[in-house]
């Protein structure tokens, strides 16, 4: 029997009333922790009927960001929401003033490049954001790296 979800989440900023329910659905989708609650600031979610369904976070690096932990609820997959919520995450970071995000995957690394990330490498990272707990210890050494230079708006 399919149930039949009749209302689309809603995107909007992840609160400390949400920790709990990111880090549980990072643990379902094999995605690591480490990081997420001090950075938490820096992510969001799609919250559905009070139901966390979906997360993406951009954990500030300087003038850089990390693009970590996104993931969807097994049941709102196939649906659009998770190239919504890297879409909100971009445009976030660009309205930020950041000059580039940068990632780690070891699952999607066909997915990321229609937002745009190309392939780089360890050493191109800044350092900032090689001092992550995500880059330090979360991720493998065998993870893709990925890189997506922003459009930051000049000023006069």
């Amino acid at each position: 029997m399919t149930t039949l979800i009749r209302s689309e989440p809603t995107v909007r900023h992840a609160t400390s009333d949400d920790l709990n329910d990111v880090e549980r659905l990072l643990v379902a989708n094999d995605l690591p922790t480490d990081g997420v609650a001090g950075a938490l600031d820096g992510f969001l979610v799609a919250d559905h009927d009070g139901k966390l369904v979906g997360v993406v976070g951009v954990e500030g690096c300087g003038e850089y960001g990390l693009l970590r932990s996104t993931a969807v609820d097994p049941a709102w997959r196939g649906r659009g929401l998770g190239r919504q919520l890297v879409e909100h995450a971009i445009a976030e970071a660009e309205a930020r003033g950041l000059f580039a995000l940068y990632l780690l995957t070891t699952t999607a690394e066909r997915y990321f490049p229609s937002f745009g990330f190309a392939h780089t490498t360890r050493d191109a990272v800044p350092d900032r954001v090689r001092d992550t707990a995500e880059f330090k210890t979360a991720c493998p050494a065998s993870a893709t790296v990925m890189h997506l230079p922003l459009s930051v708006a000049k000023g006069p």
